[in-house]
C-alpha cells in the first residue's frame, strides 16, 4: 500500500531552520553540499526521514511524497481522479523518480517511486 515515505521543508534560512528543528524536535541534520541539501533523520532507523532545501518560491509548502510502485501509473491515476500533474516525472540520479501533484483540493503532494537506476 502506498505510504508516506518522505518530506521536504522549505526555508529561507536554512541555519535558522535547522537550528529550529533541531532543538524543537531533536531531529538530526546531514548537510550535502553538492545539492545545497540538508537530509533530516526523525528518529530511530524506521522513523519517516525527510529534507530541507532552499526556498525556492514564496509560496512554496512543506511537501509530503508517497511511496509508489510506478511514478506514470499514478500520475495517470491523479489525473483520472480529479488531480492535476504539475512537475511530470522527473530523475533524482541514482536514486528514483518523483511527480509533484495537486489533488482535487488543490494541495500539492509528490508520488516517489525508488529506483538506484534512475538517470
Amino acid at each position: 500500500m502506498p505510504t508516506i515515505c518522505h518530506f521536504e521543508i522549505p526555508a529561507d534560512d536554512q541555519p535558522r531552520a535547522k537550528a529550529f528543528y533541531e532543538k524543537l524536535f531533536n531531529w538530526k541534520f546531514e548537510h550535502m553540499p553538492e545539492m545545497d541539501y540538508y537530509g533530516i533523520s526523525t528518529g530511530p532507523d524506521k522513523s519517516l526521514g525527510g529534507g530541507m532545501m532552499k526556498r525556492q518560491k514564496p509560496d512554496q509548502p512543506i511537501m509530503v511524497y508517497i511511496d509508489v510502485d510506478c511514478v506514470d501509473t499514478y500520475s495517470e491515476r491523479v489525473q483520472k481522479l480529479g488531480g492535476r500533474v504539475v512537475m511530470g516525472k522527473t530523475a533524482v540520479v541514482g536514486m528514483g523518480w518523483f511527480a509533484i501533484c495537486l489533488d482535487s483540493e488543490n494541495n500539492p503532494f509528490g508520488l516517489w517511486e525508488q529506483d538506484k537506476e534512475a538517470k
